[in-house]
């Protein structure tokens, strides 16, 4: 049988030839490579939108590739969060990660459907956003001293729209309740956009919103705020008063808004997608439009966004124990 031998620098031209082949096609299959799918947890209209589509566009062209914006809501944002839990860890398929789907819901939920610490990668917290109560115009009290005495004259007669059961607009009104003393129906809806218009309406008396969603109500007069959750006053409200200014600070926390993606996500990817909306959130343009929601913009880094969940799962854990806090 004939043998056969490679001349010399072959061996090196064909690993050259091989090496040429595998960067090509790594450069091929380079990240993203297709459209990417947001999943918002929550109806259209409510904060949670509103910030992921102030930047899906310009993160698409910072990629290179469309990002689109899919909501799904219910059950407090437990279904859109799972759906994106459950869907292929290659950065194609992320979703809006809050307060609601990420503490306040698993905590007060039995056999959850995932671990809010290990069943995702955090990847960025885009903004942080405070909480406002406001009421229906009709409503008798118009600031915190007479919202307070029409209820404690009236307990139980008043009725509150949430974003669903377990969500932190639930969580915290229920905190809120249990510190001040006062009673309310609570009404969940499936997002911030039907709760907000069956209070405008008068359907409802009151809400706990995010700011964002309900600001533009306030600005049009269709909604009174009374008090809310941020760290000092707002330039948007001047004349409200926080939660630690009326004495009751374990009532004052702020809402977050990040990017997570399902568990096994490659590190390359988490850190291409956090870097492209790290240049985003730096863009003025993309600045002015959260700033002008009320919210404010955050764009940490992985660990930094773990910690917040961590620590956010932690304290609400705590008020559903605290508190007593069961499922409706």
């Amino acid at each position: 049988m004939p043998s056969f031998s490679l001349r010399p620098g072959a061996h090196a031209l064909i690993g050259g030839l091989a090496l040429a082949a595998g960067t090509a096609a790594l450069a091929q299959a380079a990240y993203p490579s297709k459209p990417i799918r947001l999943i918002v947890p929550f109806a259209a209209g409510g904060t949670t939108d509103i910030i992921a589509r102030v930047v899906a566009d310009p993160l698409g062209r910072e990629l290179g590739q469309p990002v689109v914006v899919d909501n799904k809501s219910g059950a407090g944002g437990t279904i859109g969060a799972t759906e994106a839990m459950r869907a292929k860890p290659d950065g194609y398929t992320l979703s809006v990660a809050t307060v609601s789907t990420t503490a306040t819901n698993p905590a007060i939920t039995p056999k959850f459907p995932y671990d809010p610490e290990t069943d995702f990668v955090p990847i960025i917290n885009i903004a942080a956003t405070p909480n406002v109560i406001a009421v229906n115009p009709r409503f008798p009290g118009h600031d915190y001293k007479g919202f307070v005495e029409e209820l404690k004259k009236s307990p139980g007669k008043y009725a509150y729209a949430s974003t669903g059961t377990g969500s932190i607009t639930h969580m915290l009104m229920e905190l809120y309740k249990g510190m001040a003393g006062v009673q309310m129906t609570h009404i969940p809806y499936r997002g911030a956009g039907p709760a907000l218009n069956d209070v405008v309406a008068g359907q409802v008396n009151m809400n706990l919103d995010n700011l964002p969603s309900s600001l533009p109500f306030i600005r049009d007069g269709r909604l009174i705020p009374i008090v809310v959750a941020a760290p000092q006053r707002l330039a948007v409200l001047p004349n409200v008063p926080t939660f630690k200014e009326v004495g009751l600070e374990p009532v004052n926390r702020m809402a977050y808004y990040g990017i997570v993606g399902p568990k096994g996500t490659p590190r390359e990817v988490v850190d291409r997608i956090n870097a492209a909306l790290k240049k985003v959130l730096a863009e003025p343009a993309v600045k002015k439009r959260i700033d002008d929601t009320g919210s404010l913009v955050i764009a940490n880094t992985p660990e930094q966004f773990a910690e917040q969940i961590r620590n956010e799962f932690a304290i609400y854990k705590d008020v559903v124990r605290k508190q007593k806090l069961t499922l409706e």
